[in-house]
């Protein structure tokens, strides 16, 4: 986080070196929204107090904080030692409008760098496997298997007040206390209302990598 502080000070010097001497140039007003937006992340980033389970990082480098990933691994509950992976885009009118957020979990590392082994032998895989990467799912009441997200902050709850700190947490109790009252996945709502054993047992199967139904979960350990 040592870097975000270099930027935020980076940013702050160069408004202030443009206050005299050169012109600057007048911003429009979506500019100025989004520059505005880019300090208030930079706040909450330069903030965040976070859980070890969770992780953020910066695909795009730290220069752009309006997109972001951030990792879960939940250490108890039904999916304690799984590896989840969220990404946040920010809007520019940030904080009156939440970010979005979407579930984007990935194949393990094992698996990815075997897959990679095999691009040695055939390219055509390739092509496959970024596909592949991309539309992973995740068995769980609050998040669909397209990866969108029911959490009551990125919707009605959301307020200017609130922030990134308070999305990942509660991102983060999905997982320790998944919720079966306003489902995206409403089978998995379904059973973990009427069979919590049996969903747990749903939920290991799918972590470890298998079939539920008709649909097959890659793992996640």
């Amino acid at each position: 986080m040592i870097r975000l502080f270099k930027v935020k000070e980076k940013q702050k010097e160069d408004a202030e070196n443009n206050t005299g001497g050169t012109p600057v140039k007048k911003q429009c007003a979506g500019e100025l929204r989004l520059h505005k937006g880019f300090f208030i992340v930079l706040d909450d980033i330069t903030e965040l107090n976070l859980p070890e389970a969770c992780k953020i990082s910066f695909p795009n480098g730290q220069d752009d904080l309006m997109n972001f990933e951030v990792s879960i691994k939940p250490d108890e509950g039904y999916y304690q030692n799984g590896t989840f992976v969220f990404s946040f885009e920010v809007p520019p009118i940030y904080p009156h409008d939440a970010p979005k957020v979407k579930c984007k979990t990935k194949v393990d590392v094992f698996f990815l760098n075997f897959i990679h082994m095999l691009l040695l032998f055939n390219h055509a895989i390739k092509l496959e496997l970024y596909t592949f990467e991309s539309n992973l799912q995740v068995y769980h009441p609050n998040i669909d298997l397209e990866g969108n997200v029911c959490l009551n902050v990125l919707r009605e709850d959301w307020k200017p007040v609130l922030n990134i700190n308070t999305i990942i947490y509660g991102l983060y109790h999905l997982f320790t206390e998944p919720n079966h009252e306003d489902p995206l996945n409403h089978d998995a709502a379904e059973l973990l209302r009427d069979s919590p054993a049996y969903f747990g047992t749903n939920v290991r199967m799918a972590l470890q990598g298998g079939y539920i139904g008709d649909e097959y979960f890659e793992p996640v350990m």
